[in-house]
């Protein structure tokens, strides 16, 4: 019989990220897979995001368009909680319905470890946030949301994000009214996604903290917002920076090659220095061949913080 996952008690991850926001800005990097997110832990990163838009096509296959599932993101969110002690961030894109199904997307991926969990306001036929041809709920509607997710959740500790995809349907100064409807309805956190400019990062700073507001920005590449630093993000009045994709991109550009050079050479010899050792995988999986049984039995208990 497989053994259970080790899971954090929820709440217990959320205070922790309470914690570590306060020393600003924290980067969050996407984990494609719990490998990817045990090398985020081992590098010192304070938390790992389940990104949908990673989730979709890396694990499978799919486009970011509202295709997975509630319980597949319950899954992999438990996958990426048992493997790594830092926080999970979850991407749960427009809740998976109306308040009382969004009350319960909540405490589902609270039980499988999300230390904090992200709604968005587009509607349900969702796209990637940097593309052209969004649509958005009525802000009361979102509200709605935000309200029940914040009732529903188990844990106060729990971080509920809000998200804005306004900025790519309508302008900045509606982006910056959702924010404030957003925080007045409880969000723990704001995301104003796809702002154009180092100049709308700055105007969206500003009212973050004319209201006291934890705004995340999202580098993601290749999209609408110029790849700004980390320190000029915190500068710019920023909490925390996401990078969703980043690992993701990276392991398939070098995946590409890789296959490239296998079918011109005939061999991989060309490749080992690229290549993680077995010493190194084994060492992040803090498995001795040695001892294998001593893996089999151990298990990643919750931290006291």
């Amino acid at each position: 019989m497989d053994a259970p996952l080790t899971i954090p008690t929820p709440g217990r991850s959320g205070r922790s990220l309470r914690d570590a926001i306060q020393d600003r800005p924290l980067a969050i990097v996407g984990a494609p897979f719990a490998l990817a997110a045990r090398q985020i832990e081992q590098q010192g990163f304070p938390a790992i995001y389940l990104s949908g838009a990673a989730f979709s096509a890396g694990l499978l296959g799919i486009p970011d368009i509202g295709l997975v599932t509630l319980d597949q993101l319950v899954d992999q969110t438990a996958r990426l909680a048992s493997s790594v002690e830092i926080p999970v961030v979850v991407d749960a894109d427009t809740g998976f319905g109306e308040p009382a199904a969004v009350a319960s997307c909540v405490q589902r991926l609270e039980a499988a470890g999300a230390a904090a969990i992200q709604i968005e306001d587009q509607d349900a036929a969702k796209r990637c946030g940097h593309l052209a041809g969004k649509t958005v709920i009525p802000v009361e509607t979102m509200t709605d949301k935000i309200a029940a997710a914040c009732q529903g959740r188990t844990s106060p500790d729990t971080i509920v994000i809000a998200r804005t995809d306004v900025r790519g349907v309508t302008s900045l100064a509606e982006c910056i009214s959702r924010i404030t409807a957003y925080q007045e309805a409880g969000a723990d956190w704001v995301f104003p996604e796809a702002l154009s400019s180092q100049e709308e990062f700055a105007t969206v700073g500003e009212a973050l903290r004319d209201q006291n507001g934890i705004g995340l920005a999202n580098m993601t590449e290749f999209g609408k917002s110029p790849l700004l630093s980390l320190a000029e993000l915190g500068d710019l009045g920023f909490a925390a920076v996401l990078y969703p994709v980043t690992l993701l991109r990276l392991a398939m550009k070098a995946i590409e090659v890789g296959l490239d050079l296998l079918a011109d050479e005939g061999t991989q010899e060309g490749l080992l220095d690229l290549m993680q050792t077995r010493e190194e995988l084994y060492d992040l999986l803090d498995y001795d061949p040695a001892r294998p049984e001593a893996w089999r039995t151990q298990r990643r208990a919750p931290s006291d913080s």
